[in-house]
């Protein structure tokens, strides 16, 4: 069967993203669009626009050409909208990058995406330029001021040497790529997730009528723009509406509170871990959080009765969304005054679901557990340069296979349960298990391993580790646990190895990881 939304579809036009975004920048003018939260350093809707153009001009006249792509790795900054819109007007692509990353890792996405320029912040400058070696990247450019010893075998450069003459949108299709954010999709490493600009404003338009983001409100963003929730439904769907976002480039609870009192936030949009420390932490009560009309939850799931107990303590509704990169990201939000203990809301408009047996691909009755698949036209383009990734995860139908359990209520309400996908979500991040079982191969005492999820209740999901060692080799779990932590971003470390003589797996030699799950927690660091 399938499901189509219960709400009503909302217009999506085929235009450009940025000009989408930022459609009613001229009315309103002087109105705060993103705000520096430590800092209170402010870009005016105006000022926003005439960046933007500004920077697109630069990059025409720098030699950027349609579909070249520009590689940005920054935390939460007004500056990183000016960044991603002005490579969009001048019709390139973006690809975001994670700040925590290791150079291998940043290497690794620089390469695949064929990217040209970097654009990031001092404090990531040595692990860019030794990333960019042996890619196509031919300058860095820096949001602020170039240290006085910035030094590298790559051009150095402040980014507002990057600005030029204003200039309106290049032309692009709906069907151009404007954004390359990478997932693990269902397994595996990294991949490009291509969005066009189609896939983005139809995305923006899915959520900001039906969550009800209207002009009056002011956001805290500090779930990170390269992750496609903060990217999509804090920093483009907040301009959208005409809202004003306020930045944080890092957590930091006691500042998230402050900044909460101090700009009158009215909706937050967090992850599970900051749900808990809403609900749990005393601090919370020592700040006024009375203009909070909504905490939506994505990125992981929440628990009914955490969402109760801290929407009792706030005094605001705490409702979840679902969504996936490949998703642009959101199939699923809760409208305001729509809360369902446990749901993550109803399918967005404009867009169809199914609930699916996912061993023999037949449709599910209602209230019954099976895959969730999902076709609309926030649906990803496919995965760069793999064409059987692609094939694995979306269908010839158009139906994007999530790999999540879920099932579906009376009213539309959906439910997640469990996951066929092998991800694991730590803190909202994706980790897979094939990366890090990839890794501690390389390790000379390593025979074999398997990495799983285990529950944790701060991050939802933590990394574990299986290790076999090689007949006559001793190692150390906090040896181990160095080797992957030299290597990986800080969310991707293992933190839990666990000795094994084996690891099971079945005939086939796929590994069994729902005995390791059962096993965890019995050893090691």
């Amino acid at each position: 069967m399938i499901h189509r939304s219960p709400l009503p579809d909302v217009p999506i036009p085929d235009v450009p993203l940025t000009g989408y975004v930022l459609a009613r920048a001229g009315e309103l003018g002087d109105k705060p669009a993103l705000i520096d939260g430590p800092t209170g350093r402010t870009l005016t809707y105006t000022q926003l626009d005439g960046a933007i153009r500004s920077l697109a001009g630069g990059l025409v006249d720098r030699g950027l050409a349609p579909g070249q792509t520009v590689a940005l790795m920054a935390p939460n900054l007004p500056e990183y909208a000016v960044v991603f819109h002005g490579v969009a007007l001048a019709a390139g692509r973006v690809t975001t990058i994670n700040p925590t990353y290791t150079a291998r890792e940043v290497h690794h996405q620089l390469r695949d995406a064929d990217a040209h320029l970097v654009v990031t912040v001092a404090p990531f400058l040595t692990v860019a330029l030794e990333a960019a070696a042996g890619t196509d990247v031919q300058e860095i450019f820096l949001i602020g001021e170039v240290p006085p010893d910035a030094a590298g075998d790559l051009p150095i450069r402040p980014l507002t040497e990057l600005m030029g003459t204003p200039i309106d949108q290049v032309p692009v299709a709906p069907d151009d790529v404007v954004a390359l954010p990478y997932s693990s999709g269902t397994t595996g490493v990294n991949k490009g997730v291509m969005l066009t600009h189609r896939n983005l404003v139809a995305n923006v338009a899915q959520v900001v009528g039906p969550a009800g983001i209207t002009q009056d409100e002011t956001l805290i963003a500090v779930l990170p723009f390269f992750h496609i929730y903060g990217m999509q439904v804090i920093m483009n769907s907040g301009l959208r509406a005409g809202a004003t976002v306020v930045t944080m480039p890092r957590f930091d609870l006691e500042q998230f509170l402050r900044l909460h009192q101090q700009y009158g936030i009215t909706r937050s949009f967090v992850a599970p871990p900051i749900v808990v420390a809403l609900a749990k932490h005393p601090v919370v009560d020592s700040f006024d959080l009375s203009s909070l009309r909504q905490v939506f939850s994505g990125a992981a799931p929440l628990s009914g009765e955490l969402a109760a107990e801290a929407g009792a303590r706030l005094g605001c509704e705490v409702v979840q969304g679902y969504g996936m990169t490949e998703m642009s990201p959101v199939s699923h939000l809760t409208p305001p005054g729509q809360m369902k203990p446990g749901s993550v809301g109803v399918t967005v408009p404009n867009t169809e679901m199914r609930i699916v047996d996912a061993a023999t691909g037949i449709d599910v009755d209602e209230g019954e557990d099976g895959e969730l698949w999902v076709r609309g036209p926030q649906v990803m383009l496919g995965y760069l340069g793999n064409p059987e990734a692609t094939r694995a995860t979306l269908d010839e139908d158009g139906w994007l296979h999530t790999g999540d359990i879920c099932h579906v209520d009376g009213d539309g309400h959906v439910y997640v349960v469990d996951r066929l996908k092998e991800l694991i979500k730590y803190k909202g991040f994706q980790v897979a298990p094939a990366e890090l079982e990839a890794l501690l191969l390389t390790h000379p005492a390593v025979a074999d391993a398997a990495v799983v999820g285990v529950p944790d209740q701060e991050a939802g999901e933590a990394p574990s580790a299986f290790v076999a060692l090689r007949p006559g080799v001793t190692a150390s779990a906090e040896e181990i646990g160095a080797f992957v932590a030299d290597q990986v971003a800080p969310y991707k470390r293992l933190r839990h190895i666990t000795f094994v003589e084996a690891v099971p797996k079945s005939a086939s030699g796929k590994i069994l990881r729902r005995l390791l799950r059962a096993q965890a927690g019995g050893g090691g660091q």
